[in-house]
């Protein structure tokens, strides 16, 4: 069988003499990031807004929960499996699951809404009141 990474067995080979594998903190750096999910987090007045990239989740494998002024994004992408008789040299797809969770305060929990479009979830968080604006003018009499 052909090989698809070049220095594979040259790599094996020194594996092997040296007891252990060389690239495994640079694999688990990039490889571990095949389930993973980036978030933007926006406030204005009204309202917080959280998108997170989930691309190739299915709607129904994201759960998001707001607790005790903390919002978790969770999901799960598993592989279905069907061999109908191909021989593939290489199959590679993401499976596993991710969660992320962000503090966030003053949320209207009834006014939560989420929405998941083209591997974006947007969740918008009301806020209960308001916030000042972070600068007053006081005036001098």
């Amino acid at each position: 069988m052909f090989e698809l990474t070049p220095f594979r067995k040259r790599r094996d080979m020194m594996n092997s003499l040296l007891g252990g594998d060389m690239l495994k903190e640079f694999n688990d750096f990039w490889y571990g990031a095949a389930l993973n999910m980036k978030a933007d987090i926006k406030e204005n007045n009204k309202e917080y807004i959280v998108e997170a990239e989930l691309p190739g989740v299915k709607k129904e494998n994201i759960n998001v929960e707001l607790k005790e002024h903390t919002l978790t994004i969770a999901a799960t992408q598993d592989e279905e499996t069907k061999d109908e008789g191909i021989n593939y040299v290489r199959r590679e797809r993401r499976t596993g699951s991710v969660s992320r969770s962000f503090y966030v305060e003053n949320v209207d929990q009834e006014g939560v809404k989420a929405d998941y479009k083209d591997g974006i979830l947007k969740i918008v968080l009301p806020k209960l009141k308001e916030t000042p604006p972070d600068k007053y003018q006081v005036k001098i009499d």
